[in-house]
């Protein structure tokens, strides 16, 4: 009798171990995957001093944007919340995808060597950056999931665990690029 309620007593201490482990597991992949996030943010926004100082002289009439982009991208360093600092990085993304696209107007800016440079890299960091968003999501479905699912949600109260968000594309960049428009 006392040697089946060890085994028991064991077996639930045990599975206690296991749950824990998976959810503590499962939030250290969520911060790992915004640590992702974080180090490919930072290779652009080291970027962006370089974009600006060679946009500048063809682009005078951008003046405000790239002022903008300049302020978000201070911003962004600034932050120390997680979730404030993705949302300036999305008004940031949004900013740079309007840069992208005015550039099309300066002929001359298209035929500079360094500025073809700055944007084909620019370019590398935003695919990045798109990988690093998948995996996040996917640790974070993964996590959200966990936190639903029994043994493991009792363990998550206990924490004080909570449902984390997933990195949207904010619709600018979902809308398709009207290439006519551009060609004008």
């Amino acid at each position: 009798m006392t040697l089946a309620l060890l085994l028991i007593l064991a077996a639930i201490i045990i599975g206690f171990i296991l749950t824990y482990n998976t959810v503590i597991s499962k939030k250290n992949n969520v911060d790992n995957a915004l640590g992702t996030i974080d180090a490919e943010l930072k290779k652009r926004r080291d970027l962006i001093p370089n974009l600006v100082e060679s946009v500048k002289a063809y682009m005078q009439y951008e003046k405000e944007l790239l002022e903008k982009i300049t302020k978000l991208r201070e911003s962004a360093e600034k932050t120390i919340n997680s979730e404030e600092r993705l949302q300036i990085e999305q008004e940031l993304s949004k900013a740079l995808y309007n840069l992208k696209l005015r550039f099309e107007n300066y002929p001359e800016l298209k035929a500079s060597q360094n500025f073809l440079q700055l944007q084909a890299t620019l370019t590398d960091i935003e695919e990045s950056i798109a990988a690093a968003r998948r995996f996040y999501n996917q640790a974070v479905t993964e996590y959200n999931n966990i936190l639903e699912q029994i043994p493991f949600t009792f363990i998550a109260k206990i924490l004080k665990l909570q449902r984390k968000e997933v990195f949207t594309i904010p619709e600018e960049e979902k809308a398709n690029v009207d290439i006519g428009e551009l060609l004008k």
